[in-house]
Order: structure tokens, then sequence, then C-alpha cells
């Protein structure tokens, strides 16, 4: 009975040791970050941005993996049920984990439980844009325009009940217009989208359509913020326009691990997203593309999501969108 005794112990102070070891070395391989949308858009360049510097920090390669898809629900529901060993890391958005619970009778995952947070890395207000061939330059032309025409211009979305259709449909509301909505696969396409005029108008980060700005390819009428950006110093705030700035509700982009993820390994990785975003060179770039560096807590980010999501539900009770 000794000797059975002894070698229990044995087991466990060699299983622990295993584990503490395993904890210590962590991480040991590359790190997948997988990002709900298209590339292309503020999300995508926040992961490369910040996940670049991530691993030079931890001195392993961070691969970023774009899962696009159901506003942002094929790539929460991979990492859901992904191995919870802190290498493979969730980038996505305030709508799928705000949004979603309301929008599908049955989600594949549950923002609340399946996740363990990481935190807001960050954020950026909406920019409302139009084709430079459409014959508007201001929000007022626009809502003149819609009037004159109702239903005649479309709008891009990134999807059913995707935070560009819902701001732009509480746009509608408040300035009595009529657009027609049009649904694509993520910020990417949408942008491109009112680019090639398949599109009159859409809402996107800074960092999706400030290059198609500068080069005249985009109309810029107005963002949806209390300050006016300085990297867009000439266009509005809505509230300027004629609008709003609470009618634009900004995104956040932010880092989540699959829940029972060791408590020492999510705690590092947090601690990294946070170095890497505060770091002089990352945050200059994040910046310069439009997006405002956070490197919050993943308890901030969990009280964000448990408000928002009664405050989304109405939102899309209003608007009429039945949970598919």
């Amino acid at each position: 009975m000794d000797t059975t005794r002894t070698f229990l112990a044995a087991l466990g102070m060699t299983l622990l040791a295993g584990t503490a070891l395993a904890q210590e070395t962590f991480p040991s391989r590359p790190i997948r970050i997988v990002v709900s949308f298209t590339p292309g858009g503020g999300a995508d360049f926040t992961a490369r941005t910040v996940g670049q510097k991530m691993g030079n920090l931890l001195g392993v390669p961070v691969v970023i993996e774009n899962k696009p898809g159901a506003n942002g629900t094929i790539g929460c529901e991979l990492v859901a049920k992904a191995l919870p060993d802190g290498y493979t890391i969730l980038e996505t958005d305030r709508g799928a984990l705000a949004v979603n619970p309301s929008l599908y009778k049955s989600l594949p995952y549950d923002p609340l439980n399946d996740f363990e947070y990481l935190g807001i890395v960050t954020s950026a207000p909406y920019v409302l844009v139009t084709n430079p061939r459409l014959p508007v330059k201001t929000l007022a032309g626009l809502t003149a325009l819609s009037k004159a025409k109702p239903g005649s211009l479309n709008y891009g979305s990134y999807g059913i009940a995707s935070m560009a259709q819902l701001n732009i449909e509480a746009l509608k509301a408040k300035l009595g217009i009529d657009l027609t909505h049009v649904p694509y696969k993520g910020a990417g396409p949408a942008v491109q989208a009112v680019v090639a005029g398949e599109a009159a108008a859409t809402v996107a980060s800074p960092a999706a359509v400030l290059g198609f700005i500068r080069d005249g390819r985009l109309n810029a009428l107005a963002v949806g913020a209390k300050r006016r950006s300085p990297l867009l110093p000439d266009v509005p705030t809505l509230t300027q326009a004629g609008g709003d700035d609470d009618t634009l509700v900004p995104t956040y982009f932010a880092f989540a691990v699959p829940v029972k993820t060791p408590r020492l390994i999510s705690r590092q990785l947090s601690e990294t997203m946070r170095r890497a975003v505060h770091a002089s060179d990352v945050g200059s770039k994040l910046n310069a593309a439009g997006v405002e560096p956070e490197g919050g807590t993943g308890s901030e980010l969990l009280e964000v999501v448990k408000r928002d999501i009664p405050r989304f539900r109405g939102i899309i009770q209003n608007i009429g969108i039945q949970p598919e």
C-alpha cells in the first residue's frame, strides 16, 4: 500500500512538473490568429500589424488566417472549438460578439461562455463613403438624391445585420431616406463594390477606405466620431454634416482564445498584446491607418459584450430583422 501511495505521489508530482514546464515554455511553436473577416479591412490590418509584433515579443511566428463568412460566425466557431492551448487566437469585432446572438436562432458559439477574452486591440470610427461618380459631395446631397429617387440607390454592407447594415439602417431612420441594402462578404468586398460603382455607398473603418479616399476613388461624406479624424481633417463629423454622431457606432477589433485555455497562457497572451499595441512603432502604424490603439483587458471586454448584446437586440428588433 505504501509503495502504491509513493508511486502515485511521485506520478502526481511528475504531472504537475510537466504541466508547469509546458506553461513555462509557452510558446514553443507558431501561433495562428484567425481573423473572422476578409483581407483588406481594419480587422485584417490590426491582426497583421499587432500579430507581427507579438511574434517578435514571444519569439515565434504568428500566422494570420482569414476565415470570413456569416458576419464573423465561421471564424468564431472555428476558434471556439479549437484546442484551448493558446496557439489559436480569434480576432473578431463588435458585431460578431454582440449582434450575432440576436441574429441567429442557433449560434454555433456563445460569446459569453465559449471564449477567454484577451481584450480590445484597436477601435475605429466608421466613415460614410460614396462612389465619386454619384452626383453628391455631402450628406445633405445624398439625403436629397435618395428622397428624389427612393430605393434607387443601394448601399453595401458586410452581411445581414453586420455593423455596417445596422449603422446605415440607423442613419436611414434618422434622415428619413430610402437606400437598398446589398450584403457583401466583408468590409473589403463592400468597399470594392462602391469603388467599382456596384454600390452607391457604405461605411467602413478608415483603414479600409483611406487609400481610396486619398486617390479619389471614394468620396468621404462624414465620420462617426465626436471629433474630426486627423487622417481626414477635411471630412466633417456626422453632426457637422447634419446627422447625429451616435448614429454610426464605432467598431472594435478584439482578441480571444477558447475557454479553458490555461489562465497563465491567456494572461501571457493578453499582456503581450498590450505590449505590442503600445509599442511606438506599432502605434504609429495603427494611427496612420485610422485605427486607434486600445490594448484593453479581457475583463473590460467581457463587460462591453454583456452591455452590447441587449443594446443591439433592440436595434435589430426595430429594424425588423428576423433571426435565422
